[in-house]
């Protein structure tokens, strides 16, 4: 059973957090003379020498609307990884809890893990990359204080299967983390759908991928307001600027401009896959749910990358990752990015 008390760790659930200027008044006055700003300007751009809204209300309104959820189920962070930290922090007691990951998976979930010295469990997936009845009974079988399942999968870029991702919210006793970074180039339905079936359910998703905004570092957290609740609690006061929150607001208001990027990258996407297994260094081109596709190349995928990269054009080398051996992760780019990089693959010298 679900128990989010006994989940966070003690320390945090008995703190008080800190009470900005902004958190104890809201709204605008004529003389505002309580946060020690610069009431004469700032030295570069207009209007940013008052403090930003530090729970970005704003932002949230126009996310919930889109989203289908409540303002109170919405974190807001600085990029995906703010709320990757401080899902360890709320949870892990350093030094004694551990956290699950499923590699290969997105290599910031370790990361934070490290930071925050906390142990690290590993279940492989299986070598397609997909989950398992094993899998699913290994991560109901952990102590871990919370799970992370990256879906569609960074670097594989497939999705996980629901039917079994649900097992494990069900059945897991800590916090299930599904990160949707990819989720807006996927066909299936997002997962922020199914927060009030499941009390520790927190999906992640950014603004850096379909929006097209990865320089605001803007990402979100969905999840119940108990949880949003806690993550407010130890969040930097003024996390998310409000240069990025108008920038945010206006990508918001321009949603056939998103949806036009999105198709856009999605036929690249579907360019690529079909020509891609043609090229005769290309062994497998691995399904993909995502913005990139995972090829695994032949007879060294090293030598084409250092050949991509002496040919101008740089691709991420995922060789070394959990049963990724060979494989290069290639980005959807603009289609003359896609033609360039087609037409090199077949010019390589080997």
């Amino acid at each position: 059973m679900f128990n989010l008390a006994s989940l966070v760790r003690p320390n945090i659930r008995a703190m008080k957090p800190y009470s900005s200027a902004r958190d104890e008044f809201q709204g605008e006055a004529q003389v505002m003379l309580d946060a020690n700003e610069n009431s004469l300007g700032s030295a570069g751009p207009d209007r940013f020498n008052r403090y930003p809204d530090p729970l970005q209300r704003a932002v949230k309104q126009e996310l919930a609307r889109l989203k289908g959820v409540r303002p109170e189920q919405i974190f807001l962070g600085n990029g995906s990884d703010e709320a990757i930290d401080l899902l360890v922090r709320l949870t892990c007691t350093p030094g004694q809890d551990s956290l699950l990951i499923l590699p290969p998976t997105y290599g910031m979930y370790e990361v934070a893990a490290n930071l925050n010295d906390v142990r690290v469990e590993r279940l492989p997936l299986t070598p397609d990359f997909q989950l398992s009845p094993d899998i699913v009974a290994g991560v109901l079988a952990s102590e871990a204080k919370l799970v992370w399942l990256c879906s569609p999968n960074n670097p594989t870029g497939n999705l996980l299967h629901a039917e079994y991702l649900e097992e494990i919210l069900r059945g897991f006793r800590g916090l299930v983390v599904v990160d949707e970074a990819y989720a807006d180039f996927a066909a299936a339905p997002s997962w922020t759908t199914r927060l009030s079936e499941f009390p520790n359910l927190v999906v992640l998703q950014t603004f850096s991928k379909a929006w097209g905004l990865a320089g605001l570092r803007l990402g979100m957290a969905f999840a119940s307001p108990a949880i949003i609740g806690y993550l407010n609690k130890i969040k930097p006061p003024y996390n998310v600027s409000a240069a990025t929150q108008q920038h945010a607001l206006a990508a918001l208001h321009d949603a056939p401009r998103f949806e036009a990027l999105r198709q856009q990258l999605l036929t690249g996407r579907d360019w690529l896959a079909q020509r891609l297994p043609a090229v005769d260094i290309v062994e497998e081109v691995f399904p993909s749910d995502a913005n990139f596709l995972l090829v695994r190349f032949r007879p060294d995928a090293t030598a084409v990358y250092d050949y991509l990269v002496s040919r101008g054009i740089i691709v991420r080398n995922r060789t070394t990752q959990p049963g990724c051996a060979g494989t290069l992760r290639l980005t959807v780019g603009t289609p003359q990015e896609n033609e360039e990089l087609l037409q090199a693959l077949r010019e390589f010298p080997g």
